[in-house]
């Protein structure tokens, strides 16, 4: 069984959307990347891809950036999933969720897409829904606001004070998903609310 982990940050490439909600997915993948002392470059996957291992001699893990916008980040993830020889079961899609609180992330494997465009495009070019979500809570709108533009909106300032330990947590998420596996993550992460 193959010890190597692709990760991939949703998100939509380019400074104007780089602090969007949207683009929590692509800032996790970042921290990750940090923590390796890994640094991205161009794949012809249309990705920005950093690689390195979880601790001396751990799992390899490709953070991955699609370049295309969300809408179309399938085709960069499948392409490095049949590059790296990767099956679903070693994907992780790290995504913004409005439908639980900001501060709040859920983890789960397969499922629905709930609306979420870049993961449906995900689960068609993949051919499977069958890998692991890290979802990171970015909450609904308030009122009868309308959800795209929502998260095509920069987190609030008082977001900004709390994103680099949300970040920081789901980046945990990613590890302990590797390293221990989707229940015992679950257990740590869902808390008492799930």
């Amino acid at each position: 069984m193959s010890d190597t982990w692709l990760v991939v940050g949703l998100g939509n490439p380019g400074p104007g959307y780089s602090r969007n909600r949207h683009n929590i997915g692509y800032l996790v993948v970042e921290e990750l990347a940090r923590r390796m002392d890994a640094g991205f470059r161009t794949h012809k996957a249309r990705a920005l891809v950093a690689e390195g291992r979880l601790g001396i001699g751990g799992p390899k893990l490709i953070l991955a950036k699609s370049m295309t916008f969300m809408n179309l980040s399938g085709g960069p993830a499948s392409a490095l999933a049949k590059f790296f020889d990767l099956g679903s079961g070693h994907v992780i899609a790290v995504h913004d969720e409005i439908d639980i609180p900001f501060n709040t992330i859920k983890l789960k494997i397969g499922g629905g897409e709930g609306g979420h465009n870049g993961l449906r495009d995900m689960s068609k070019a993949l051919g499977s829904k069958d890998y692991y979500r890290v979802r990171v809570g970015v909450g609904r709108p308030p009122g009868r606001s309308d959800a795209a533009t929502h998260v095509l909106k920069d987190f609030s300032a008082t977001e900004v004070k709390e994103l680099p330990f949300l970040i920081d947590e789901a980046a945990d998420a990613v590890e302990l998903i590797i390293t221990g596996g989707l229940l015992e993550a679950q257990q740590k992460f869902h808390g008492s609310g799930a």
